[in-house]
């Protein structure tokens, strides 16, 4: 009985010392500074409500030299223009670079307009601050008179001035 004793002690201290090493292993410098799960965060401006985002994690990289949030796991955001219309912008994973105002959107990304103009496509940026949106991959935006695909697209936020790249489709024209 002895003997049982003295083995699991010695296998109890073996295996601690191999978990302890892991641990001492972990690269801190590479990890984020915290993680977030249930994310509802309102952003307002003056007072008054300009966006929503919503998202079940968030990562938190500002300890980096190129500090980034990131959304692995889908992203839903909303936007408020000076009318209280929404427009909503979802995707499935997205990085938000903190130094440079752009977002990088990845993943079934769709953007629908308070005017129902909707742009889906599986890459898009959008710079924060110009609040431009653009891409170099395959698209398809619908309207209500416009029904295009193509690669290569940029816009404002609210799609009132668009560049269509590389287009086939079909617009509707008043004669």
């Amino acid at each position: 009985m002895k003997y049982l004793y003295l083995s699991l002690l010695f296998v109890f201290f073996s295996s601690c010392k191999n978990e302890l090493e892991d641990v001492r292993s972990l690269d801190y410098n590479n990890s984020p500074i915290t993680i977030a799960k249930s994310i509802n965060s309102i952003y307002t401006d003056s007072g008054i409500v300009s966006s929503k985002l919503i998202s079940p994690k968030m990562y938190n990289f500002s300890n980096m030299d190129f500090p980034y949030f990131e959304f692995p796991e889908s992203v839903e955001i909303i936007l408020y223009d000076k009318n209280k219309n929404e427009s909503i912008i979802t995707a499935d994973y997205v990085i938000s670079y903190n130094n440079t105002d752009l977002v990088d959107l990845r993943s079934n990304v769709i953007i629908i307009t308070s005017s129902n103009d909707t742009l889906y496509t599986d890459q898009l940026y959008y710079n924060k601050k110009d609040e431009w949106l653009f891409t170099n991959y395959p698209f398809r935006y619908k309207s209500i008179d416009k029904n295009i695909t193509g690669v290569g697209f940029d816009s404002n936020i609210d799609f009132s001035k668009i560049n269509f790249l590389d287009v086939n489709g079909y617009v509707l024209l008043k004669e």
